[in-house]
């Protein structure tokens, strides 16, 4: 039995392991019982590694994030992420993709920061939508606690209502399982986004600072990520020595500092001594991550200075209970990594792509897109090339405006090996991917729609060959008399944040076309499989029959075959549209199947047939076993705001 001091002990026990912090707060405990409390469960607590970022932003912090997490499973360990952006916006479903790059869609429907799609395909893990924190879902959920009455009449404050919040939200989310062992991860990936300083960030600093103290010194590490700038052949350390002193001084002291440098010129040992000595961190400490031929070489450029050896000593990590199998799954990762890119550094076949889109002055915009193709290019081992074609260019309009962008634009349409149009809203530009998806399919040119581009193909089809000049999209003419795509009965008109279909659903492929399906046979010749999905609109279930007597094949539709969402082209190379977003569950050594399929269609038919054979005999799905469900179970778990007491007036999203 427990006496005395011991039994304090127990109960702090019992409070810190079931994360019952504001209790463990409110009590008084002697030093004694405190330590002993510490030192039980010091072994079995989650690691930290805190990546944060200075001097400026958009300088790879994710990419290092991720690369250190992939790094850290090659040793057997179990890793999950959490992104933290200090926007208000409660998500990044109402930002244009223009603002801040494309918006990512997890499995439970939230719409999230890009960096989450970095950490689940580097981690090959699945996220929630708790794994990225603004300062929105912050202080909703300070203000909602504070209004049902549980700070109890006290004054609500940043420091220490706040901070409390996005600590406990971090220890919540990083004992949740991301894969398939079901397990508590061993490390948990904290990336802050923005720049040490940045106004907005400062709560999110202040709660990292007292989370140390928290966890404690051995569970949690910090990486700095800074800008050595490289002037007339000198690599400057000013900046980064600037932005350690203000990390410094709000109470953070680096563990590691990641040199970022823009250029293929590694960082100089003067350079990385220098550093050293100004930042008060030992030489081992300071890492350089210049340029690389791709962002998957990062992870070995990490490895090849010996950071995990360095976090293996600062977290105590061989004091984890890591099995035989982790260790074998880790040493094989690695094996399949560094097949993968030293595969990549010897491929001369080319693949040429070109993407027909409405945001391609940022290229972040189809991030996942993009990733999608790398993915399938490294298993078809083609060199890819990406040629960006902004959809508005091909139209009659810049024809007379602007002549030789409309000349270039039909010059690279012309000359691509496969036709790729990916998602989007608003009516802009949707003309010129309507005459790009004609000439794919009258050209016999490999075609993949996405989303919008599924719908685009579905109204081209209908012009084209149906005969119907006006053929439309609600989503562009509300009251056209010939829709063939039309606002989902379901969806609110009235909110525009998580107010789409969102987040993993099923497709069950029409036995009707099993014989000669693409789609079915890239998916390991099942029955069903599960993507993505992000929209409002969809194919209008009355123009169904017409479009499949005259020729164009829906082989995949929802659980109760009312929804369309694959389309095929039985005589053609390769022509497929898909309602959902299968990019987002692509992984570097899991290619997405349709992209895949697409990306060997641009090599030749006899790639496209080799890919099937290897899909029906090895395809994996990138999803837990858990999340393969119906779509009835899985609507009650995502951000769908279905329509309610009546029908309102909605802003179009931003085009």
């Amino acid at each position: 039995m427990f006496q005395g001091n011991e039994l304090y002990c127990l109960d702090l026990f019992v409070l810190i392991t079931t994360q019952n912090f504001d209790a463990f707060r409110s009590r008084s405990f002697a030093s004694s019982s405190y330590l002993l409390a510490t030192c039980l469960i010091a072994a079995a607590m989650t690691k930290y590694i805190l990546v944060s970022g200075g001097v400026v932003s958009g300088i790879g912090k994710g990419v290092i994030a991720s690369s250190t997490g992939l790094l850290l499973k090659t040793a057997g360990l179990k890793v999950t992420a959490i992104k933290i952006d200090p926007y208000m916006n409660i998500d990044a479903g109402t930002m244009r993709p223009t603002e801040h790059g494309e918006v990512y869609v997890l499995n439970d429907g939230g719409e999230v920061d890009l960096d989450l799609g970095n950490y689940e395909r580097y981690l090959d893990v699945t996220l929630s939508k708790d794994n990225n924190i603004t300062t929105g879902k912050i202080y909703r959920e300070v203000i909602d606690r504070e209004r049902r009455g549980e700070y109890l009449g006290k004054t609500v404050q940043i420091v220490p209502h706040v901070t409390n919040a996005i600590q406990d939200w971090i220890q919540r989310v990083s004992k949740v399982p991301v894969d398939e062992s079901g397990e508590e991860p061993d490390v948990c990936i904290v990336e802050l986004g923005g720049t040490v300083g940045d106004i907005e960030s400062a709560p999110f600093i202040e709660a990292m600072r007292q989370f140390q103290f928290r966890v404690g010194h051995d569970n949690f590490a910090l990486i700095h990520v800074s800008l050595v700038p490289d002037m007339h052949g000198e690599q400057k350390t000013k900046p980064t020595q600037t932005t350690v002193h203000a990390l410094r001084g709000l109470g953070l002291l680096p563990d590691l500092i990641a040199c970022r440098l823009l250029g293929h010129k590694p960082l100089e040992p003067s350079t990385k001594d220098k550093i050293s000595m100004f930042c008060h961190v030992a030489s081992e400490q300071v890492i350089g991550v210049h340029d690389v031929s791709s962002v998957y070489h990062v992870p070995l450029l990490l490895q090849s200075q010996q950071i995990i050896d360095y976090l293996r000593k600062r977290l105590n990590l061989a004091n984890l209970n890591i099995t035989e199998e982790w260790i074998s799954k880790g040493l094989s990762l690695e094996a399949s990594w560094k097949g993968m890119t030293k595969g990549q550094e010897r491929l001369f076949d080319e693949v040429k792509i070109v993407l027909v889109g409405k945001y391609t002055d940022l290229k972040d915009s189809y991030m996942s897109v993009v990733k999608a193709l790398e993915h399938s290019a490294f298993r078809i081992r083609r060199k890819l090339t990406i040629q960006w074609v902004e959809s508005s260019d091909l139209e009659p309009l810049t024809q007379e405006s602007d002549p030789a962008k409309y000349h270039d634009a039909w010059r690279a349409v012309v000359g691509a090996g496969g036709i790729l149009v990916p998602g989007g809203f608003g009516k802009r530009g949707t003309e010129g991917m309507i005459l790009a998806i004609k000439w794919a399919r009258e050209q016999k040119i490999p075609f993949l729609g996405i989303c919008l581009g599924f719908q685009m193909a579905v109204v081209e089809w209908a012009r084209s060959v149906l005969g119907i000049p006006d053929a439309q999209s609600t989503e562009f003419v509300p009251d056209t008399p010939n829709a063939f795509v039309i606002f989902m009965p379901e969806i609110s008109r009235t909110h525009m944040g998580g107010t789409m279909r969102l987040g993993l659903r099923p497709t069950v492929f029409d036995r009707n076309f099993e014989t000669w399906s693409k789609a079915r046979k890239l998916y390991g010749g099942t029955e069903k499989m599960w993507e993505r999905h992000r929209h409002r609109y969809e194919v209008n279930p009355e123009q169904v029959q017409r479009l499949q007597e005259s020729g164009l094949s829906f082989v995949g539709k929802d659980e109760k075959g009312e929804r369309m969402q694959i389309l095929e082209l039985k005589d053609h190379p390769f022509f497929m549209g898909l309602q959902a977003h299968p990019e987002l569950c692509s992984r570097p050594l899991n290619p997405s199947p349709p992209f895949l399929g697409f990306i060997a269609a641009s090599c030749g038919q006899s790639d496209l047939e080799e890919q099937i054979q290897e899909q029906l005999k090895s395809f994996r799905p990138p999803h837990p076993e858990h999340s393969m469900v119906s779509e009835e179970v899985l609507r009650t778990s995502t951000e769908e705001h279905p329509i309610a007491n009546g029908v309102g007036t909605m802003t179009p999203p931003t085009d």
